[in-house]
């Protein structure tokens, strides 16, 4: 994934003429030096690009206009220095397309008591100039973010960069596009959707393509990218004996490294951010792709198993999300629990295909049977996921919307070895603790595929479907059976009422 950097947010000052050219002079001069701030911020991913101060309905149509079409801009962050007035903004915000965050901040942090004057008032008045903005905004129904703190506080920062991120993610989408070799896992519920519907929502798209395509991209590996990658993966990772030169399951491992070599042709060639498969439908291939659907995730492919095309894609906005931070975003399953009473936890996993952005330690490449799927026994990379605060997100289609589930958890090291599970691993505590947050979990509908992140929080995800325009149903520390339950009827009830 490209770094960050290349995406931009335009930085635009509202004002007005009336108070004439000395004072738009300031405006300008004080809008420079605080987007050059922000630029300049370790704690914001992206750049912040000033624009010239707009002071009329012409001037401010016209900037929405260049940003829906420039296509490194991810959105806009809007700043009232002085009062302007908000019927001028009527026009650009009907055609904007970008999302929207709105900076409440002043240029200077504290009040100037002994030289204050009605100058410096006229001058500094985002005080009330922000709240004719956050009216027409309010009014109009546009969905945005308010930041409010001075330009200077890394705190607000902070704010920016979450916000940017989940923006970043959203840009991302738009004219995506995600490969389903195979369909859906037959009669399964959650995985399925409307994939029109999600084109119109999200911006992205989804098609099925013949495993037989694939496979012909498999079948034309060369032996020379085939000696290439199976030198780098014994450069990278812990081969079991078997697996080794002169292994008695030594094709299995090429096996492998050729189905890798196809699908990242296949994918690159056709310009897709992510794909999902399902082991009901591999004919022409020997062996499920284990190792080579752990690779293309930790390269930044979104992925989930068994057509759960919506899974996939969210894998893939959460991993442009986290780009850079520390700790990974990968495709995950709620398997098994551990219901001690004194320390419940689940086990998450999945039948291959865990990233191995979870750990930091070298993962081990082992071949074992899967026992599903009818095929060779497939290679994998085994491993442990690292400890530390996260969160599982799951997106779901309820019929009439869609709806993003996140659910914090505190990731830990498995109690015990695991010396016969034969795939990756993490383990977590649900929040607020095991009994609330999966019987939460299950009230929300939620899937039993998820995004389990290490890097992203809630605020990411919250901002995210800010920027889509849909439901999130929230699981933390403060969640209890009865406030979801509340809240879960108040959204139906919502989403009722505002059919479009």
């Amino acid at each position: 994934m490209k770094n960050l950097k290349e995406n931009e947010v335009w930085f635009i000052t509202g004002s007005q003429h009336l108070y004439g050219e000395e004072t738009l002079r300031q405006v300008a001069e004080h809008a420079q030096i605080i987007a050059k701030e922000l630029h300049n911020s370790e704690k914001i991913a992206v750049s912040i690009v000033y624009k010239p101060v707009v002071k009329t309905t012409e001037e401010i149509y016209a900037i929405v206009q260049e940003a829906n079409q420039a296509p490194n801009c991810i959105g806009l962050i809007t700043w009232m220095h002085t009062f302007s007035p908000a019927k001028m903004w009527i026009n650009g915000l009907k055609i904007l397309q970008k999302p929207l965050l709105h900076l409440h901040t002043q240029f200077n942090q504290d009040i100037p008591w002994n030289s204050i004057d009605m100058d410096f008032m006229n001058l500094n008045q985002s005080a009330h100039g922000d709240r004719e903005f956050g009216f027409i905004t309010s009014r109009m129904k546009v969905s945005r973010k308010v930041v409010v703190g001075h330009w200077q506080d890394k705190e607000l920062h902070g704010e920016i960069d979450v916000w940017s991120r989940a923006a970043s993610g959203w840009h991302d989408w738009q004219g995506a596009k995600f490969a389903r070799f195979g369909d859906n896992m037959r009669y399964v519920a959650v995985t399925d959707g409307d994939k029109v519907e999600a084109e119109l929502k999200f911006g992205f798209s989804v098609n099925t393509y013949a495993v037989g395509d694939l496979v012909e991209k498999i079948n034309a590996v060369s032996d020379v990218q085939l000696k290439a990658l199976i030198e780098e993966y014994e450069a990278t990772y812990t081969l079991s004996d078997d697996l080794k030169a002169n292994g008695s399951k030594r094709h299995s491992l090429l096996d492998a490294a050729k189905i890798e070599i196809g699908m990242r042709t296949f994918l690159e060639e056709g310009g897709f951010k992510g794909f999902s498969n399902t082991f009901e439908d591999l004919h022409g291939m020997k062996q499920l792709p284990g190792i080579a659907t752990q690779r293309l995730m930790a390269d930044g492919y979104g992925y989930a198993g068994e057509g759960d095309w919506k899974t996939a894609a969210l894998v893939r906005a959460m991993k442009v999300m986290g780009t850079g931070l520390d700790g990974g975003n990968a495709f995950m399953e709620d398997y098994t629990y551990h219901f001690d009473p004194n320390n419940s936890l689940v086990l998450g996993s999945h039948m291959l295909e865990v990233d191995p952005c979870l750990t930091k330690d070298k993962p081990s490449c082992e071949v074992h049977p899967l026992g599903i799927g009818g095929k060779e026994d497939p290679v994998r990379l085994v491993f442990n996921g690292t400890g530390g605060d996260g969160l599982n997100a799951s997106i779901v289609d309820m019929g009439n919307r869609f709806r993003l589930i996140v659910n914090e958890v505190e990731a830990v090291a498995p109690l015990k070895d695991l010396p016969k599970l034969p795939v990756a691993r993490v383990m977590w505590k649900p929040m607020p603790d095991m009994k609330t947050g999966c019987a939460a979990w299950i009230l929300a509908g939620g899937a039993h595929h998820t995004c389990f992140s290490q890097n992203l929080s809630s605020e990411h995800l919250n901002d995210f479907a800010t920027m889509a325009g849909i439901e999130t149903v929230n699981i933390d520390k403060e969640t209890t059976i009865r406030g979801i339950q509340n809240e879960l009827k108040w959204s139906d009830a919502y989403y009722q009422f505002n059919k479009k």
